[in-house]
Formats: structure tokens, C-alpha cells, sequence
């Protein structure tokens, strides 16, 4: 599986679990954090836990781990460092305050439209 295949499956996930405002960001090239970042937010931090959980367990079911895991117990904004995907999973007021769409604004943010199915 593709960085690319592996951050579009990240995206059905959490599209899965009504994740908000999912980005797929390409960092390639401008970063040596990873090929790509997937952002989402969620209203609660129940949600958060749950987006975050659920993503865990369908990359476990590939066969991918996580390199680590960040934010759990706080549930503001978890991390999940799947080497070249970088997952973010933000309280909403968390991903308005941290802004990282800004922060990588040099960075392309991939058509994810057709991996959607919330209206």
C-alpha cells in the first residue's frame, strides 16, 4: 500500500465516523515529516477519541501501526504518526486555535471529494 492509498483509506475512516472538515495534504518534498498529513475535527472530544480509535483499528486490520500515538487522554488534538502519513484529529477549537492548514499553506491539499459521502 501507497502513502497515497494508505492517507486516502485514512480519509474513508474518518469519513466513516463523521469526522469534520477532512484535509488531505501533500507534504512530499516540502517536509521530512512524512509524504502527507490528513487533518479532521470533531465537537466533542468523544468523537475525537472515537475518530482517532477507528482509524487505528482499520490500519491495524492492514497491517500498519502506528509509529506512536499523541493527545489520547486529553483528546484536544491526537497525533497519529504513521510514519508517512501524519493523522491530526483536532477538537474544533483546537484545529482554529493550532491552524496547520495555514501553517502548510505551501503544501497542496488534494481533491478528497470522491471519498466522501457526508453531504
Amino acid at each position: 500500500m501507497t502513502s497515497l492509498e494508505q492517507a486516502r483509506k485514512i480519509v474513508q475512516v474518518m469519513d466513516s465516523k463523521k469526522a469534520k472538515d477532512i484535509r488531505l495534504i501533500k507534504i512530499e518534498g516540502i517536509s521530512s515529516l512524512g509524504d502527507y498529513f490528513v487533518v479532521a475535527s470533531a465537537s466533542n472530544t468523544t468523537q475525537v477519541k472515537a475518530i482517532a480509535d477507528e482509524v487505528e483499528d482499520e490500519m491495524t486490520k492492514l497491517g500498519l501501526e502506528p509509529n506512536r500515538v499523541e493527545g489520547r487522554q486529553s483528546a484536544q488534538w491526537i497525533l497519529m504518526d504513521y510514519y508517512d502519513v501524519m493523522v491530526h484529529v483536532f477538537l474544533d477549537e483546537a484545529r482554529s486555535f493550532y491552524n496547520l492548514e495555514r501553517l502548510w499553506s505551501d503544501a497542496p491539499q488534494l481533491d478528497i471529494s470522491d471519498l466522501l459521502t457526508q453531504n
